[in-house]
């Protein structure tokens, strides 16, 4: 494993990176936890105006962007490079205009994780549909993430034409 993946494997060190990541950066997006060894990324948001819209509420792509790459993050994580891990399709629902900080839970568990590798054990695509909601600081939820992920076994090299 090169010195790069071994360190983005130490949560601190990943928790850095993402909150360092310019998107994340100019929107005001923070990873409050993140705990790839157990399944687990907290994520929030606070309005400014950085991320306001033209009527003072959250931003919907905001809004989508602070939960994207995490489902792809914490697979690819746990399932290793034998496998091809990609985003294929998401859809948001806006429930009530966001005009507090924000907050997603992105949450996954070993028993999904070996239901996948068995779907894709004879190297077949695999989609995995997740739902996921964005709540405020009231607990009222925001929106409503639907996220479709492809994966894929790699096949061995012997096998790939």
């Amino acid at each position: 494993m090169n010195v790069i993946k071994k360190l983005q494997t130490i949560p601190f060190i990943s928790k850095f990176f993402l909150n360092h990541y310019s998107p994340y950066k100019g929107a005001g997006i923070e990873i409050e936890k993140i705990d790839l060894k157990n399944y687990y990324v907290r994520v929030k948001m606070p309005l400014t105006h950085k991320n306001q819209n033209i009527v003072g509420t959250h931003f919907g792509g905001s809004l989508y962007s602070m939960i994207d790459p995490f489902y792809m993050l914490i697979l690819m994580h746990h399932l290793g490079d034998k496998y091809i891990v990609w985003d294929k399709s998401a859809t948001i629902q806006f429930l009530l205009p966001g005009r507090s900080t924000v907050f997603a839970d992105i949450r996954l568990d070993f028993a999904e994780i070996e239901h996948v590798k068995s779907l894709a054990e004879n190297f077949a695509p695999v989609h995995r549909s997740y739902i996921l909601n964005i709540f405020d600081e009231s607990g009222s939820r925001i929106a409503e993430v639907h996220k479709t992920i492809y994966i894929r076994r790699k096949k061995p090299r012997a096998f790939q034409r």
